[in-house]
């Protein structure tokens, strides 16, 4: 699926700068922020409070006018556009940036119509006059009103991991005009209820809209018997926004990733599902529950305390000696506690308790319920 990364809901990652800052718990492993210590000599020099942002080569800003030159046999061997996810090792909404920078990237982006650009920020909130913006400062002889917006291959996304952030950024997401407006819920570290955004819907009133399309409490005050729709102005209007285009959910990977409960995924496989909104699995990340494994997959985490002699039956033995896991284990209620095993609380009824099993990214996979889950939208 991917031409230059692993990342499986795109083609090519391009990164116009590196650097970022930490604005939520999603953030509290950033891999990209150890990949620039890494590199760095141990310390993350473009990651934090006041770090400067380091632009990339002018080797790199080549590289999308290449793979835009090259749409014509990618399309003939997929069956599709590229995609390109800008930027995995930034924001491009970020405060810190030089905005003539931002600027650069949109003329790069306008340069080459030929690929779908992924814009994935976890500062939903600035995109929309940061777009604006980087169009008055083309570096093209001219500016573009921001009435030319949105253009055809740009598509906007918003990292939530969980529901305080859902509730905060999607109604911000569904503000930004873009030609595909998508989440990326990973690593998703709690329950998440996006179902009032799948469709279109009144920004100001919940339910669903009327055959016509209108929000029938906006267009005659008190219709649905909502409290305090009596306060309601007769005329008083509030937008009606479409609804989400796409919904991407992952687990955690890498140093102290934190599991991920299967209701939670699938809980969201099942909202988006029901709102035929194109839902795409990434991945379970370090963790993998009981439940998402066959006995065989379960049963070689195990070893025996002690290992049968030839005149010896195993089983027996196991029975008597039992057996002990071999990676770490840990059980996770629903709300997102863990409890080792041997906690009294540990099982207890109606708390969605699931055994989960720390075996890495490999082998943890990305089949929920026994599939793949490649939504995209069309």
């Amino acid at each position: 699926m991917s031409e230059n990364t692993k990342i499986e809901w795109c083609d090519h990652t391009f990164n116009p700068w590196e650097g970022c800052q930490k604005t939520g718990p999603g953030c509290d492993h950033c891999y990209a922020e150890l990949r620039n210590a890494r590199f760095g000599g141990g310390v993350a020099i473009n990651f934090g409070p006041g770090a400067p942002r380091r632009r990339t080569s002018a080797a790199n800003w080549a590289l999308p006018k290449r793979w835009n030159v090259q749409a014509d046999a990618f399309v003939a061997q997929h069956g599709r556009r590229q995609r390109v996810f800008c930027a995995s090792l930034a924001d491009v909404f970020d405060n810190t940036v030089d905005p003539q920078w931002r600027a650069d990237l949109f003329e790069l982006i306008r340069a080459t119509p030929n690929l779908d650009w992924l814009l994935l920020t976890k500062r939903i909130g600035n995109a929309a006059a940061m777009i604006q913006a980087a169009l008055t400062n083309l570096d093209i002889g001219y500016s573009v009103p921001f009435a030319a917006w949105p253009w055809p291959n740009v598509w906007i996304g918003a990292t939530v991991v969980n529901q305080k952030e859902a509730d905060r950024d999607i109604p911000k997401l569904l503000e930004v005009p873009a030609r595909v407006r998508f989440l990326s819920m990973e690593p998703l570290l709690g329950p998440v209820d996006v179902r009032r955004w799948l469709q279109p819907h009144c920004e100001r009133h919940p339910g669903k809209l009327e055959p016509d399309g209108k929000c029938e409490v906006c267009e005659s005050r008190g219709i649905w018997g909502i409290p305090g729709a009596e306060l309601l102005q007769e005329h008083e209007k509030a937008p009606i926004r479409s609804g989400l285009d796409w919904v991407i959910v992952g687990g955690e990977s890498g140093p102290g990733a934190r599991p991920m409960h299967p209701d939670w995924a699938c809980s969201l496989r099942t909202q988006c599902l029901r709102a035929n909104v194109p839902f795409l699995f990434k991945q379970w990340g370090e963790w993998k529950p009981i439940s998402q494994m066959d006995e065989a997959e379960h049963g070689a985490l195990y070893k025996s305390n002690v290992i049968a002699k030839p005149h010896e039956d195993q089983g027996n033995l196991d029975d008597i000696y039992g057996r002990k896991c071999t990676v770490p284990t840990t059980i996770l209620h629903a709300d997102g506690s863990t409890h080792d095993i041997t906690e009294p609380m540990a099982f207890q009824q109606d708390t969605g308790a699931m055994q989960i099993f720390r075996v890495g990214k490999k082998a943890a996979g990305r089949l929920l319920g026994g599939i793949t889950w490649d939504g995209f939208p069309s």
